[in-house]
């Protein structure tokens, strides 16, 4: 129905129309995600990211979700602005919610797809100085992980994980803790391998022992 409406309406009315329609109704996600796809081919590529920043000042949570499925879907051409939107839009939305509605779909679907090319970009996001980028990195690795990131890839990300298990911030600790949980059920071996190092070291929060 709203995709039909869009296809009879001028490009200039499709924000208002997906306002309406979508993001002020209870929308479940999957619908979002298929809209978002639908939009991408809709929507010429010189104008994606002029449609996706629109639809985010407007602050609704399916605005995250529609936007994050553009930005994943444009990965092949736009690797990198991709991900420098996706910290855009997480610092913009500030809440956990949108980091992690961004962190799977982006930052997530980056790393399960192209891991050489993402790894090194995460190494530098969780140094970030601010907290939801540095969770996005937790959440994305649960969600690479999840579905099926090749296991010399995990290996790399556990290590990485770990340089934050002494942080003491509720939503970072929440986001690393949720990829590590994930981590020790689908790849219990990597965790046992360094369990006695990790229980022994002090600078390791509690939280993340109980993981």
């Amino acid at each position: 129905m709203i995709l039909s409406k869009l296809s009879d309406s001028d490009e200039s009315l499709w924000i208002f129309i997906i306002e309406s329609e979508l993001l002020k109704k209870k929308i479940k996600f999957p619908l979002l995600e298929f809209v978002g796809k639908e939009l991408y081919f809709k929507i010429p590529e010189m104008n994606q990211i002029y449609f996706t920043d629109q639809i985010i000042k407007l602050g609704h949570m399916g605005s995250y979700v529609i936007s994050a499925i553009i930005l994943q879907l444009r990965m092949e051409k736009h690797f990198e602005q991709s991900l420098n939107k996706a910290v855009e839009y997480i610092l913009l939305g500030n809440e956990w919610y949108v980091c992690d509605i961004i962190g799977e779909r982006i930052m997530g679907y980056f790393l399960l797809k192209e891991p050489e090319k993402t790894l090194p970009i995460l190494k530098n996001y969780i140094n970030d100085k601010n907290g939801w980028i540095v969770r996005s990195v937790g959440v994305a690795s649960h969600y690479a992980v999840k579905k099926g990131l090749g296991k010399k890839y995990v290996e790399v990300t556990f290590y990485l994980l770990l340089s934050k298990t002494n942080t003491k911030d509720f939503h970072t600790k929440k986001g690393i803790g949720w990829a590590l949980k994930t981590i020790s059920k689908f790849y219990p071996d990597i965790i046992q391998k360094f369990e006695s190092n990790l229980l022994a070291n002090p600078s390791i929060q509690p939280f993340f022992r109980k993981k």
